[in-house]
């Protein structure tokens, strides 16, 4: 399978699974000059098989069938909690494809034993995949070839940026920074903008002006060379406004507790896979 061409065998790239981000993958990949055609979804829930069908015109099933063995790249975009009877009943028709999961915790010795395959890629996206501002970390198993992974990164890099780990523990710290970490950015968001609301300002104003400040600071951080600590210095001027709102933010602790709260995200993702992931 291609992206950019249908090819002679009429192979395709098959989810198993057809929520949001399945649905934010999809929607790259065809834009990127995948036909249709070439797409096909599991997807046990009639209401967004209904939705899927007509955002994408893709083919959609309610349940795997021998048409998965059409495709050389299988994407599982299940929960983890379902990923293993989601496997056992895919797995029959997809032995000889690649294997790319975006499941959270379920770690790639039960995936590869579920499916009896060693071509495995684990990937942990994150929600701005949906509009193509996605930051995804890959691992993949050592059976997986460079050929795999240049397949997956064609597949990821229609969703955004994406970075390879040496190591699979390192997918659950990376759990609790960039996948969860647009909910950090939101729940900040909402803060500022109920803070804007008791100052004065209305709700309206509060909002344009706290994502306005959200997206200008990471632009500016991601295009300057120098750390965020040193942008940061650079506006809080001692004894100024900025100062003053750190200096209380210092006072109550909200640096520590939420680095804390990133420590309870990546064990809750070590969790996901004790739990969930047992042969």
């Amino acid at each position: 399978m291609t992206i950019q061409n249908q090819d002679s065998n009429n192979e395709s790239i098959a989810f198993i699974g057809g929520g949001n981000m399945a649905s934010a993958i999809i929607g790259g990949l065809l834009k990127r000059g995948l036909p249709a055609s070439q797409v096909q979804v599991v997807e046990p829930f009639a209401e967004q098989r209904a939705k899927l069908t007509q955002q994408f015109q893709v083919a959609v099933s309610e349940a795997p069938s021998a048409a998965l063995q059409r495709a050389s790249l299988i994407v599982w975009a299940v929960k983890p909690q379902t990923f293993k009877d989601a496997a056992k009943q895919g797995g029959p028709y997809t032995q000889a494809a690649l294997h790319l999961s975006v499941a959270a915790g379920i770690r790639s010795d039960s995936i590869a034993a579920w499916l009896d395959t060693e071509r495995v890629v684990r990937a942990m996206p994150n929600t701005p995949a949906l509009i193509g501002r996605g930051m995804t970390a890959l691992f993949a198993r050592s059976a997986a070839t460079p050929v795999d992974r240049l397949e997956v990164e064609r597949v990821i890099q229609t969703t955004g940026d994406y970075l390879w780990l040496d190591q699979e523990e390192q997918l659950d710290a990376v759990t609790a920074l960039s996948g969860s970490g647009p909910a950090y950015v939101f729940y900040f968001i909402e803060a500022m903008i109920q803070a804007g609301t008791d100052m004065g300002l209305s709700r309206e104003q509060a909002h344009k002006l706290a994502v306005g400040t959200f997206v200008g600071a990471s632009a500016l951080a991601q295009s300057s060379d120098e750390p965020p600590e040193t942008l940061r210095t650079r506006v809080t001027s001692k004894g100024g406004t900025t100062y003053a709102a750190l200096i209380s933010m210092e006072q109550d602790g909200i640096k520590q507790r939420f680095m804390r709260g990133m420590h309870a995200a990546r064990q809750r993702a070590r969790e996901l896979g004790d739990e969930f992931g047992a042969c």
